[in-house]
């Protein structure tokens, strides 16, 4: 069984999104104990990369933020390392494919699953590409997690049913961002889903306030929360246990 199945165990899951260095890795390290403190389930670390595609303003500044400050994915990997001696729920890495590729794509999976990552998660692979990821996925025990998003209906069985780890389904169109509604018929999403797979499936894209965590959650099994932190962050509220992890759900 994947490790990630342990953060669906108890409940509705709540990931929380985290730049990894933004504004520096010792805040990352904070921000990320403080999730587990506060009922986190699994931690979605980005690393930053200059050309972000899927994501809004708020994690494009964050990653021009950390990659300023002179994060690399080596200080990454050792981050990752030192945060393992006491965080002990699951982790997947967030990035791009030419992070992987140009670090030399066996070297980094091999990698993250020495240095305790559970899964990656890159948003410009479609699933008719991932036969340039998932083998070596494979090889070393980490789950390249799929993404479903809303024009995806048509693929959902065929892309949920070689599932691993859980499933990112994407609320919106769109990239990523804080949003007032979500609109998106998600229950008909992890409908379609569920009848393909018992892997699963996360909400992730827009969410920003506790009811919509709730509702996206009510929906799937967990809530992915990205942006809203991230925003927080940049007004330097570093001081979290009340005012960024508010998004648990049961």
């Amino acid at each position: 069984m994947s490790n990630i199945a342990k953060a669906f165990e108890h409940g509705k899951a709540f990931i929380p999104f985290i730049t990894c260095g933004d504004p520096d890795l010792e805040t990352t390290g904070q921000v990320v104990r403080a999730a587990v403190e506060n009922g986190a389930d699994l931690i979605e670390l980005g690393i930053p990369f200059s050309d972000p595609t899927a994501e809004g303003p708020v994690i494009q500044e964050a990653n021009i933020r950390a990659l300023n400050a002179g994060v690399t994915t080596d200080k990454i990997f050792d981050f990752v390392r030192d945060l393992r001696k006491d965080v002990q729920i699951p982790m997947v890495f967030m990035t791009y494919a030419n992070v992987v590729f140009s670090y030399g794509s066996e070297k980094f999976i091999r990698t993250c699953s020495h240095i305790g990552i559970d899964g990656i998660i890159l948003p410009d692979v479609p699933f008719e590409e991932k036969g340039d990821f998932d083998p070596i996925c494979k090889k070393y025990n980490v789950d390249l997690i799929s993404m479903i998003a809303p024009t995806s209906e048509d693929r959902i069985a065929m892309i949920a049913s070689q599932a691993s780890g859980f499933i990112y389904v994407v609320s919106s169109l769109g990239v990523t961002g804080v949003r007032n509604e979500i609109t998106t018929d998600i229950r008909h999403m992890t409908a379609l889903i569920r009848s393909s797979t018992n892997v699963p499936c996360a909400v992730g894209f827009g969410i920003s306030t506790p009811e919509q965590a709730e509702k996206m959650a009510a929906a799937s099994d967990g809530a992915i929360v990205g942006s809203a932190i991230i925003k927080l962050l940049a007004r330097k509220s570093f001081h979290v246990r009340g005012r960024i992890f508010f998004f648990v759900v049961r």
